[in-house]
């Protein structure tokens, strides 16, 4: 696993990389996995609409009632290829506070186990640290054990778990953006 650090960064959604984010958005369909975070499910269709809907989610406008403003940044390397996003949310609501945090994160399948997860939620605690997030609340799946080792790394302290109706586990961690 390589340190990723100087390879690559965080960059707000934009129409110069549309070729790039199509590539990273295909691949991840194709996985027949869940999208993660949730704004990479948007439908890039119409990718400057997607892009404008990102950056009036991070302004607090348009977003649907009962969300929050959220801040959404994709992880670009040196060659301009996307290999994960990150959504941040402002706040946290009661339903984001047992099962959602402040912070969602993937990496595209073809780039996993290269370090690039740990070095997203690195460089999004930094992000969220700007937005005044002083702690930030990271969860995942228990049967996630990357995400987990992922969110220890950078600093994530478990909380209790949450069990949501279905059954699944939900760990929580804190993590301070400082």
């Amino acid at each position: 696993m390589q340190n990723q650090g100087s390879k690559v960064t965080l960059v707000e959604p934009t129409e110069t990389l549309r070729e790039a984010y199509m590539v990273f958005y295909e691949e991840w369909k194709a996985s027949g996995e869940s999208f993660v975070p949730w704004v990479i499910a948007l439908d890039p269709a119409d990718f400057a609409g997607m892009v404008q809907s990102l950056r009036e989610y991070a302004s607090g406008a348009g977003i649907p009632e009962g969300w929050v403003s959220s801040s959404t940044f994709w992880l670009v390397t040196l060659d301009k290829r996307i290999v994960g996003a990150v959504n941040i949310r402002h706040r946290l609501t009661d339903t984001l506070l047992h099962t959602g945090g402040h912070i969602g994160y993937g990496v595209v399948p073809s780039a996993r186990r290269q370090g690039y997860a740990t070095e997203l939620l690195k460089q999004a605690l930094l992000r969220a640290s700007e937005l005044g997030i002083e702690q930030a609340l990271v969860v995942c799946d228990a049967v996630n054990t990357a995400s987990e080792r992922t969110i220890r790394k950078n600093g994530g302290i478990e909380d209790s778990e949450y069990i949501e109706e279905d059954g699944n586990v939900i760990r929580r961690f804190w993590v301070s953006t400082k």
